[in-house]
């Protein structure tokens, strides 16, 4: 997962109204205090102690980021997630990962909850930069006082720290940003169904957040995978909370902490029939030594596939019934490889995924229809790389292995047989 530690500025026509131009001792006092009873009434749940606030300048804030970013993301876990996702062909071989995020970070800082001091850190002036429109900084303060409020109930400062568990920590943090959007939106729209009282309702929302981060010049320039995966916890986690509090009114969406992509996004496997991911443990490769683990979920192997196919339908389509995954990044004599290992509800939901990344791999390879051959097994050459599709089937479960080796390596580096799966469904 990519993320960044400074709030999107999400939607702040929509705060403009709200804006409060009053005055008042200490940075944002008059801010925070009305903000406060707002923040409280949406989520229903009440601050137990007050939260801090400073000011920082910008340079200043964005040092304090840069530190908290190496801090949750070490450069070894960031590299290797990189090489991976170069790997599955979602970023470029050109793009260095790190100096992009912490210039996507520096463009959008404004404002920062810190879980570890407990304090929330707002831009002020200082060093020649203006302070943010009044509207702006309206929207900042509510959101991070959200997420002052989250952690008092939930420890934030150990979600963000999941490391190798890559669905299960987007997945929380879908809940925690989304939530933090929501909640805001509702603290300054006036509670209650506000949505269905705006022309356009949630749609114009989803949408002006994707216009809002869009006019960021460094954000539009990033890659269709960078994107998608900073705006998911916005807009896909503020659907799931939408639709938690209209299934279950009255409680709290920290009560219910979604563990996949998938139960964001389908809300239902969790508020209705709970429908958790299937644990994939793959063996040690024979000729190759494993230098990182991870797993992509169900939102990121729809980016994977819409990345080739540039087609949303059938990348939403493929990664539908997504069941488990896990890949290793692999080193051969040859080089650096992929092994990815996808476990499916049914084995239509497999025989789909099958169909539709044999395509992907097709258009990333520039090869013509049907190149990988027929049947169970399918393999394809091109661009020096052999890649290897594999339907199988797995303790009862169908499953697709993918492999993607330099040319020459060795395809068949694990025994699909020997691959473990827990929590079968």
């Amino acid at each position: 997962m990519i993320r960044l530690l400074a709030a999107l500025a999400t939607v702040p026509l929509l705060a403009a109204c709200q804006a409060d131009s009053s005055a008042a001792a200490g940075p944002y006092a008059a801010e925070v205090a009305k903000a406060i009873p707002m923040v409280e009434k949406a989520t229903g749940l009440k601050f137990k102690t007050a939260p801090k606030v400073q000011a920082r300048t910008k340079d200043e804030l964005r040092a304090f980021l840069e530190s908290k970013f190496d801090e949750d993301q070490p450069a070894l876990e960031l590299a290797s997630q990189e090489r991976a996702y170069k790997l599955f062909g979602v970023l470029p071989d050109t793009l260095k990962l790190r100096p992009f995020l912490l210039s996507l970070l520096a463009e959008q800082v404004i404002g920062y909850y810190d879980p570890a001091t407990k304090v929330l850190y707002v831009v002020s002036g200082g060093s020649g930069a203006s302070v943010p429109p009044p509207d702006v900084l309206s929207v900042t303060i509510t959101h991070e006082l959200v997420h002052a409020l989250q952690d008092q109930y939930l420890p934030l400062d150990s979600i963000a720290k999941i490391h190798g568990d890559n669905d299960r920590s987007m997945a929380a943090q879908a809940v925690i940003e989304g939530g933090a959007t929501y909640e805001q939106l509702s603290a300054m729209l006036g509670g209650g169904n506000m949505f269905s009282r705006m022309p356009g309702g949630w749609d114009r929302v989803r949408q002006t957040i994707r216009d809002s981060q869009g006019t960021m010049p460094v954000f539009s320039t990033a890659p269709l995978f960078i994107q998608e995966t900073l705006l998911f916890p916005y807009l896909s986690g503020a659907e799931f909370i939408r639709q938690f509090k209209d299934k279950r009114p009255g409680q709290s969406s920290l009560a219910a902490l979604p563990v996949s992509t998938e139960q964001v996004m389908h809300p239902e496997k969790l508020l209705e029939k709970v429908d958790l991911p299937i644990t994939v443990t793959l063996p040690r490769p024979t000729g190759a030594t494993v230098s990182y683990e991870n797993g992509l979920g169900e939102f990121e192997t729809r980016l994977v596939l819409h990345q080739q196919l540039n087609d949303v339908a059938s990348a939403s389509r493929g990664a539908t019934g997504w069941g488990g995954d896990r890949y290793m990044i692999v080193t051969t004599p040859q080089g650096a490889g992929l092994v990815w290992f996808t476990v499916w509800d049914t084995p239509f939901d497999g025989a789909e995924f099958l169909s539709l990344m044999s395509q992907a791999i097709e258009k990333r390879l520039d090869l013509k229809d049907g190149a990988g051959g027929a049947g169970a097994t399918l393999r394809y050459s091109g661009k020096g790389r052999s890649v290897e599709l594999v339907a199988v089937t797995v303790q009862g479960h169908a499953a697709v292995m993918y492999t993607d080796v330099p040319a020459g390596a060795r395809t068949r580096l694990i025994d699909p047989a020997k691959v473990k799966l827990a929590g079968i469904k």
